[in-house]
């Protein structure tokens, strides 16, 4: 009978990072050779769920194809307060609060052969094909699923996300960058009070001007004025 060392054990747990790997990423957050895979993969080491260009990609084929394109819904979620989860918790704590939320937005993606991924820092991106008329229902279940407590040691931390989107129906024949552009002003409107939840991002959103290909506000933007004129 061959003998599970633990070394071995580690190998074949790797293997089901691909199916797995929401759970199992921050149990072996540490494991520098299940980092490397999940980069490999294309996968955010932290979380196990794709990045920003796996999105992208998909975001791009799923409008390319014009077959239910009405029906493409992308969003953009932000952690609220999330420096000051890191400040009094740790930074332990933030990443389980980052590892929780991409479970929780993968598994509703799932759902509905949509595809989430992690953009960076505390934001996570998501497209879906969902019917117009179902889009506000779902999006305030999907934020009371995100705003669950996240269990960190002896305590529960509260959670806060801010949820803003885009509907292909409300701009129709946008491409990809235009719907994210859109559900990115949304995001940040919500974010600041400006707007009530839900809210789904206009025209007039994605049209908003961008700095250095960023909405105004966002880090780095400043830089735009440290250039010489």
């Amino acid at each position: 009978m061959p003998i599970h060392t633990p070394q071995r054990q580690r190998s074949r747990a790797l293997l089901l990072t691909t199916a797995a790997a929401v759970p199992f990423a921050l149990a072996v957050a540490d494991d520098v050779r299940v980092r490397r895979r999940l980069e490999a993969a294309g996968r955010d080491e932290l979380t196990g769920i794709p990045r920003r260009r796996a999105l992208v990609d998909h975001g791009s084929r799923l409008l390319a194809t014009g077959r239910r394109a009405d029906d493409v819904l992308v969003l953009l979620v932000d952690c609220d307060r999330f420096k000051q989860i890191n400040d009094r918790h740790g930074h332990d704590a933030g990443d389980r609060v980052l590892v929780a939320l991409a479970g929780r937005l993968h598994r509703w993606c799932a759902v509905r052969r949509g595809l989430a991924a992690r953009l960076g820092g505390d934001e996570f991106g998501a497209i879906v094909r969902l019917p117009r008329t179902d889009t506000d229902r779902e999006l305030l279940a999907l934020r009371t699923r995100l705003n669950k407590p996240v269990p960190h040691a002896d305590t529960l931390l509260e959670v806060s996300s801010s949820v803003g989107a885009a509907h292909a129906a409300d701009l129709p024949g946008s491409p990809w960058t235009t719907l994210l552009r859109a559900a990115d002003v949304a995001m940040y409107r919500i974010k600041s009070g400006e707007t009530e939840f839900p809210y789904l991002g206009t025209q007039a959103d994605a049209a908003t001007p961008t700095v250095n290909g960023r909405r105004p506000g966002r880090p780095g933007t400043h830089l735009a004025a440290a250039q010489p004129a």
